[in-house]
C-alpha cells in the first residue's frame, strides 16, 4: 500500500491537470490504508502469540489483549467513499453528475460501513445477520450503480482503451466488493476463535489490496490514457 502511494504521487506530473485530483486521492487512499494496516499489525501481534510447547507443533494462543478490528472499519469509513469519488472524477463526467454521484455513492458507502461494524463486534449470530442485512442495502445500491448506472458514461470515454480501462475499474470494484460480505459471514456461520479471525483478516486484506492498490493502478492507467488522448488532440493541426 505504501509503495502504491509513492508510485501514484510520482505519476502526478505525467497526467494533465484534469486528472491530478483523482490520482492524488488514489494516493491518499493507499496512504490511509498503510497507516491502518500498521495499527492492525501491531494490535494482532499484541493479541496473539505463536509458540511451541516442549518442541512440539506450533500453536496460536490468545495473549489476553483484545484484537482491535475497529482500525479496519475506520480505514473503510475514510477510504471507501474516496475510492468511488476517484473513479467518478477520472471518468470526467459533467459537473452536475459528478457532484450528484459523489454525494450519493459516498454517503451510501459510508452508511454501508457504519452499519456493518455493530455486527462485526457481536458474538450473537442473529445480531450479526441483522446488521449484515442492513449493510447490504446500501451495498447493493452502490454495486448496481457501478455495474449498470455508469455503463453509459463508460461508453462515452474518449478512446476505446479508456473505455476498456474504465469498465475494468468498475468491474474490479464490484468483484472485490463482493468478497467482503462473504468474509463477513465467516463468523456468522459458527466459526470462532483464532482460526476464524485469521480467515477473516486474510480475506479482508486480499480484498483491500484489490480494491485499493490494484484499483488505483487502473485509475492511473485511465488518467494516463485520457491525458495522452487530450494532448494528442491539442497537437493536431486546425
Amino acid at each position: 500500500m505504501g509503495s502504491a502511494t509513492i508510485f501514484f504521487w510520482l505519476q502526478l506530473p505525467n497526467v494533465t491537470k484534469s486528472y491530478r485530483t483523482a490520482l492524488t486521492i488514489t494516493g491518499i487512499v493507499t496512504l490511509i490504508a498503510t497507516y491502518h494496516y500498521i495499527r492492525i499489525f501491531n494490535s494482532w501481534s499484541e493479541a496473539f502469540t505463536v509458540a511451541s510447547k516442549d518442541g512440539g507443533d506450533y500453536a496460536v494462543q490468545l495473549t489476553g489483549a483484545p484484537f482491535n478490528d475497529g482500525y479496519r472499519y475506520v480505514d473503510w469509513l475514510l477510504t471507501v467513499p474516496l475510492l468511488l469519488i476517484e473513479l467518478i472524477l477520472v471518468m470526467k463526467l459533467p459537473q452536475a453528475e459528478t457532484v450528484s454521484l459523489s454525494w450519493k455513492l459516498g454517503l451510501a458507502s459510508a452508511l454501508m460501513v457504519a452499519l456493518g461494524y455493530p455486527g462485526e463486534i457481536q458474538e450473537d449470530l442473529a445480531v450479526r445477520w441483522f446488521w449484515w442485512c442492513l449493510s447490504m442495502i446500501p451495498f447493493c445500491y452502490v454495486v448496481f450503480t457501478l455495474a449498470v448506472g455508469l455503463a453509459e458514461a463508460t461508453s462515452k470515454q474518449p478512446s476505446p482503451a479508456a473505455a476498456s480501462l474504465a469498465s475494468a475499474a468498475r468491474y474490479l470494484t464490484v468483484l472485490s466488493w463482493c468478497t467482503y460480505p462473504f468474509v463477513y459471514m465467516v463468523k456468522s456461520v459458527g466459526l470462532a476463535g483464532p482460526a476464524a479471525t485469521m480467515y477473516e483478516q486474510v480475506g479482508y486484506s486480499l480484498a483491500d489490496v484489490l480494491a485499493k492498490a490494484v484499483f488505483g493502478v487502473l485509475i492511473w492507467a485511465i488518467a494516463a490514457e485520457k491525458s495522452a488522448v487530450e494532448e494528442s488532440g491539442k497537437l493536431l493541426p486546425n
